[in-house]
């Protein structure tokens, strides 16, 4: 009995767990503003596009800004037409999330061109400059735990458009549980009433 009880909780709860999408904001700007990708060159004005992305961050194909968002698998993507169908070069894109991270850690990126990873206020990769598609490795040298981060990717000069890095994006507790999960409750919910049932029978 107290199994399936345990079965039943366990079924619920891994319905409940899913990951946290990152929300992303892109500007459309100059190409000196796109080929310095740092924080502080991130626009105070109102972003021409919004969308949600999961992990691992996978942008690769070039193009309109629709096309590049929809290599990675962007989604709930909001914008006028206008910057939807507008070449993804010259801009600046910031994403924004939690991730779980620890001491020691390495992340590796490929991109094309300049990149900021800050994690908890904490500088862990800065290559803010124009390049060809090129990797980079640095490692977190900050605490454990969850920390918000962002990372401002520049696309410039035209050519490749490329931002390929797996954060550890911290999972969130959703209060609807996966469909996946509703079946395996109610088959261990009614395997319970049948095992009542017998107990209270055989116990005549």
């Amino acid at each position: 009995m107290k199994t399936i009880r345990t079965l039943v909780a366990l079924g619920i709860t891994v319905g409940l767990v899913q990951g946290a999408p990152v929300t992303g904001r892109l500007w459309a700007v100059s190409n000196a503003v796109a080929s310095n990708a740092i924080l502080a060159n991130v626009p105070g004005a109102a972003p021409d596009v919004t969308f949600d992305v999961n992990a691992p961050l996978n942008f690769t194909v070039p193009g309109t800004v629709n096309q590049f968002l929809g290599s990675g698998g962007a989604f709930n993507i909001v914008g006028s037409a206008a910057a939807l169908s507008s070449a993804i070069s010259p801009s600046l894109i910031e994403f924004t999330g939690l991730v779980s991270v620890i001491n020691g850690q390495t992340f590796t990126v490929t991109h094309d061109d300049g990149l900021t990873l800050t994690i908890g206020g904490l500088s862990v990769i800065s290559t803010p400059g124009p390049t060809g598609p090129v990797q980079t490795t640095q490692t977190y040298t900050g605490p454990s735990g969850d920390f918000p981060f962002t990372l401002v990717y520049g696309e410039c000069c035209g050519g490749s458009a490329v931002l390929q890095i797996d954060l550890p994006f911290r999972p969130s507790v959703s209060s609807v549980p996966e469909p996946a999960a509703v079946p395996l409750a109610i088959s261990g919910c009614l395997v319970l009433g049948f095992l009542k049932v017998r107990f209270a029978l055989a116990s005549k």
